[in-house]
């Protein structure tokens, strides 16, 4: 049997996903003695190096070094970018997310967007750099939260910092937190100071981790990944190398599926009360096949108005919003259920299978069962 180390913490859902797609391949494929302590001391080496691994999965641990000097098959899933050469390793697609969330904010007529992270997490910056160029390809500026200055500052001390941040920004702002408890930060933020959520602040987060999202007040809405499928993929990597395979910079990347909306971004923030009656109608029947002219009858406005104002407020003509609608629905059914394509079919209104299928991939790029496999959980 093999012996392995898994070094994950389990208070957050990244690590407990990830432990969960690592425990369902050595059910498959095992079985596989696992180590799951959580090692802090250097006096656990002894008692690691007597048990004899065979190899390690571990997120940051203070024994990272004297672990590897084990020289045995080991990956990295690391919050830093500190990777020593050949290390296969376990990272998230900062691009993928944070487009993601920008356009989730933008398709909710913001104008004014800001980020908030942790200036010391390579992980952070890379989605504050792309988070920033998404929404500046819109037209439009990102104001960027600087950490406290102090080293150290715990959150009592920089809290002070984050609300005169909040209280500075242009209203009403969007803001993507690097994760759900930079996002929990905000929300805490705004109700200390009076900052109405969504109304003045909407915020999302990233990880959709339901202890985090859903103490807050508002509910986070967060961006979730396919964490317990890179679990899998990961143990399976490990696998390979146990088997002879080099380590040689592999990569296991944790994609964004889809967003999880809750309170904190439930808005529309629409000046125009033409373009947010036909948003709201396209969102209250996305379930059934919607035409332009339908769109258009509930307005005060001809097509061609209408379609102007949808431009000028969402950077969207009326029938691209409807098919970008349209597709969120069938992702959520292809992620968060097991219906068969045939059944989303009918309970969306499509006509057949082949329909849905090309209507899908003219916007995705990818059809619906190589969706379902890429984002949905093993």
């Amino acid at each position: 049997m093999k012996k392995i180390v898994l070094l994950i913490e389990t208070s957050r859902e990244f690590g407990r996903q990830l432990l969960i797609g690592i425990a369902r391949y050595s059910r498959i494929n095992g079985p596989w003695s696992f180590y799951k302590e959580q090692i802090g001391l250097k006096s656990s080496i002894p008692r690691l190096t007597n048990w004899k691994p065979d190899g390690i999965i571990m997120r940051n641990s203070m024994i990272k070094k004297e672990l590897l000097k084990l020289k045995i098959p080991t990956i990295l899933a690391l919050h830093d970018s500190a990777v020593p050469k050949n290390m296969p390793v376990v990272k998230t697609d900062s691009l993928a997310i944070s487009k993601l969330a920008s356009e989730h904010l933008l398709e909710k007529g913001f104008k004014n967007f800001a980020f908030c992270g942790f200036d010391n997490y390579e992980w952070s910056n890379q989605r504050k750099m792309y988070f920033e160029n998404f929404i500046n390809e819109a037209g439009f500026k990102t104001y960027i939260y600087q950490s406290a200055k102090k080293k150290n500052s715990d959150w009592e001390n920089e809290q002070l910092h984050v609300i005169n941040w909040i209280k500075e920004l242009p209203k009403p702002v969007a803001i993507m937190a690097c994760n759900d408890d930079r996002g929990q930060h905000i929300l805490e933020v705004c109700k200390l100071i009076g900052v109405k959520v969504p109304e003045d602040v909407a915020v999302i987060g990233v990880d959709n981790d339901p202890m985090i999202c859903e103490i807050g007040d508002p509910p986070l809405t967060s961006i979730a990944l396919n964490v317990e499928s890179a679990g899998y993929e990961t143990a399976q990597l490990l696998d390979e190398l146990l088997g002879g395979v080099k380590m040689k910079g592999q990569q296991i990347t944790v994609s964004p599926t889809h967003v999880v909306q809750r309170q904190s971004t439930e808005i529309l923030a629409v000046n125009d009360a033409d373009v947010a009656i036909a948003i709201r109608y396209i969102r209250e029947n996305a379930k059934n096949k919607i035409l332009v002219n339908e769109i258009v009858k509930i307005t005060k406005l001809g097509r061609r108005a209408l379609e102007q104002r949808f431009k000028k407020n969402i950077h969207r003509s009326i029938y691209d919003e409807i098919r970008r609608v349209r597709v969120e629905w069938i992702s959520k059914m292809l992620i968060e259920t097991d219906l068969p394509i045939s059944e989303i079919t009918s309970l969306l209104n499509f006509t057949d299978v082949e329909h849905i299928s090309r209507y899908f991939k003219k916007e995705k790029g990818i059809g619906l069962s190589q969706f379902r496999k890429n984002h949905q959980p093993r």
